[in-house]
């Protein structure tokens, strides 16, 4: 695949050593003249310097045959305006931001960024699945229906222990895919299935369903 990375920063630099590993054609567009040297001492002549934001740069490079864009730099609004020219002016058929502030994540899916990636909640969740009581991990996105696949564990105190599915009242859209008990009993739930004090749930829902099915299961 051709893929094209836009920032060149140490998250850039890592990735495109990886994707060059696994035999990509990668090209880096990076704004700082020292650190797009940098890369091509090191990795070869695949930095080319200039704004990653930009039309003018972005077709200078062959954009519109990318297979993906991948948007790294340190600056979110930077990350998002990349995307979204890639993905509008050149039809790049992927596109991924990272992106450092974690509240951003909705608008960018919003306006049509395939992937939102937000060091903050990756660390958070690789938290979250080490605590005993952690509410809810994202498991995958479903972008083509707009749907998330979670886990959500139910904790001792919760309100819904003993209560069957039939009991509750799950949000439009979500629906109990697969519950996992200590001692590793794996069953798909029904109308009858009871929740026990440490099921770990896995549903899938609606990013705008998750809070309200967190709730529905756990009542606490």
């Amino acid at each position: 695949m051709y893929i094209i990375v836009v920032g060149g920063g140490r998250v850039g630099y890592y990735l495109t050593r990886a994707l060059l590993d696994e035999g990509h054609e990668v090209l880096v567009v990076e704004k700082e003249e020292s650190t797009c040297e940098g890369i091509n001492e090191e990795l070869g002549s695949i930095c080319f310097r200039g704004d990653g934001c930009e039309a003018a740069t972005l077709a200078e490079i062959g954009t519109e045959r990318a297979d993906m864009l991948i948007a790294v730099t340190g600056h979110d609004e930077d990350n998002l305006v990349a995307c979204q020219v890639g993905k509008h002016k050149f039809n790049v058929p992927r596109t991924i931001a990272r992106i450092r502030n974690p509240q951003n994540e909705t608008l960018f899916k919003k306006l049509g960024i395939d992937v939102t990636i937000s060091s903050t909640n990756v660390i958070l969740e690789h938290i979250e699945t080490e605590l005993p009581t952690h509410p809810l991990t994202h498991l995958l996105a479903i972008e083509e229906g707009g749907q998330e696949i979670v886990e959500i564990k139910i904790p001792p105190e919760a309100t819904t222990i003993g209560k069957s599915q039939r009991e509750l009242s799950l949000p439009r859209g979500s629906k109990l895919a697969l519950v996992i008990r200590e001692g590793g009993k794996n069953s798909v739930p029904t109308l009858n299935t009871t929740l026990r004090a440490g099921d770990r749930i896995i549903a899938v829902t609606t990013h705008d369903s998750e809070e309200e099915l967190r709730s529905t299961l756990r009542g606490v």
